[in-house]
């Protein structure tokens, strides 16, 4: 099977002809999370190309560095570092190759939004100064020590959070996190901080921590956004990952081949 192009108003998607049905209904999502995202932050990308990618190694070729992010990630989360972005392009696995990488219903679920999560992180840093794109030596020491906040606004915004549930359950059998997630934590664990926020404070104020471009540190970024003391924060947030990774997704998963 050759490549394809599908185009949709805001993307337009390179994959393999024999995907295309899967992709068109991957591109509706995914103006649907764009509408959606276009109500929260002030600017938007424009023009992205989606490259679909049928397997691991071919996105591993396009962006050399996505092995190294998921080889830094902790193993609980690796499966879900399954795409990657530049300004203007999301790489991204295919839908039947994320179908493949699944561990059961759940998991499959927030595999299919790595086309939301992607982009979301694609958003988030075209807001944010301090985060890639592009990709250059202040923005990736930006991730390095904001990862929590790249990687946690992209799962919370894509609705990713709940269906992560097993994998957090796994992480949370080893070393307690540091609070916020580490470089290592931050795939995994950086929903679960904008979870709680919400929950506390809101949506408004998690969009104002993605939006966080100043020099503050990471504790006072988020006493900031919590109003609340670091300490009694850290607490917290450690309760509420024993919730999520106990309490199975309010959302009915879909049925049918593609999980959505």
């Amino acid at each position: 099977m050759g490549w394809t192009e599908t185009a949709s108003l805001s993307f337009t998607a390179r994959h393999e002809s024999a995907e295309a049905d899967a992709v068109m209904a991957a591109l509706e999502m995914l103006e649907a999370h764009r509408s959606r995202l276009e109500q929260l932050f002030p600017r938007m990308p424009t023009n992205v190309t989606v490259v679909l990618h049928d397997s691991s190694l071919q996105l591993a070729l396009a962006h050399p560095h996505l092995p190294l992010a998921r080889r830094l990630a902790h193993p609980a989360g690796r499966r879900y570092v399954a795409g990657s972005f530049t300004s203007e392009e999301l790489h991204l696995l295919a839908p039947q190759a994320l179908r493949r990488l699944a561990a059961g219903p759940e998991s499959l679920r927030a595999l299919t939004l790595t086309p939301e999560r992607t982009y979301t992180q694609l958003v988030v840093g075209v807001n944010n100064e301090l985060l890639p794109p592009p990709l250059r030596p202040s923005t990736l020491r930006g991730y390095l020590r904001l990862g929590w906040l790249s990687e946690g606004a992209a799962q919370f915004l894509s609705g990713q959070v709940p269906f992560l549930r097993a994998a957090l359950a796994r992480r949370l059998r080893g070393r307690t996190p540091s609070f916020p997630p580490s470089v290592r934590d931050a795939a995994l664990l950086g929903g679960s901080v904008f979870d709680l926020l919400e929950s506390e404070r809101g949506e408004e104020a998690c969009v104002e921590l993605a939006l966080s471009a100043d020099s503050d540190t990471a504790e006072r970024k988020l006493e900031r956004a919590f109003r609340s003391p670091f300490a009694d924060i850290r607490l917290r947030w450690r309760s509420h990952l024993e919730h999520l990774a106990s309490t199975p997704p309010a959302v009915t998963l879909p049925s049918g081949p593609a999980g959505r």
